[in-house]
C-alpha cells in the first residue's frame, strides 16, 4: 500500500471517528475498500460522501480520484458527491486538524490530468479539485 493509500485510510478512520452525520447527526461508517465514488456513509441515513485526507494546511487544489468514474457521473446527469476533506498538519503552534463538509462542488471544480507515460499507472485519467477554499464549507471538526 503507497504511503497516499495509508494517509487516505487513516484519514477516512479519523472522520469517521471525529464527525457525525451532517444530515441526521448519526454514526458515520466506512464503505469497503473501492467502493465507486464515496467513501462513507451514516448508518441512519442515505447520505455518502467522499473523504480526501491531505498532510497540509487547507489548500486551493487536492487530488482527487480516477477520472473515468467520475466522468460517467456527470454525465448521467448526477452531481458531484459531497466531500470531506481531513487537513492534517504542525507548525511552530502545534498540531492542527481541521475537517470540512462540501456539500456541493461544481463541475468546473474538476480538473481532469493524465498520469505521466512513465508512472506506474501510466496514462490513467484522473481529476483534482480545484478552487476548493472559494466553495462553500462547514467545518465539522477542528483542533
Amino acid at each position: 500500500m503507497s504511503k497516499s493509500q495509508e494517509s487516505g485510510e487513516r484519514g477516512e478512520l479519523d472522520v469517521v471517528e471525529k464527525v457525525s452525520c451532517p444530515n441526521c447527526g448519526k454514526k458515520l461508517m466506512k464503505l469497503p475498500k473501492n467502493y465507486p465514488l464515496y467513501d462513507i456513509q451514516c448508518i441512519g441515513c442515505n447520505f455518502r460522501a467522499q473523504v480526501k485526507t491531505n498532510i497540509s494546511k487547507p489548500k486551493s487544489v487536492i487530488f482527487g480520484a480516477g477520472w473515468d468514474i467520475m466522468e460517467k457521473v456527470l454525465k448521467s446527469g448526477f452531481i458531484t458527491p459531497p466531500l470531506i476533506t481531513n487537513f492534517i498538519w504542525k507548525d511552530t503552534t502545534g498540531d492542527h486538524q481541521e475537517i470540512r463538509f462540501y456539500p456541493f462542488i461544481p463541475k468546473a471544480n474538476l480538473k481532469m490530468h493524465k498520469l505521466s507515460p512513465t508512472a506506474r499507472r501510466a496514462n490513467y485519467k484522473m481529476f483534482n479539485y480545484i478552487g476548493i477554499d472559494k466553495l462553500p464549507y462547514f467545518r465539522v471538526y477542528m483542533r
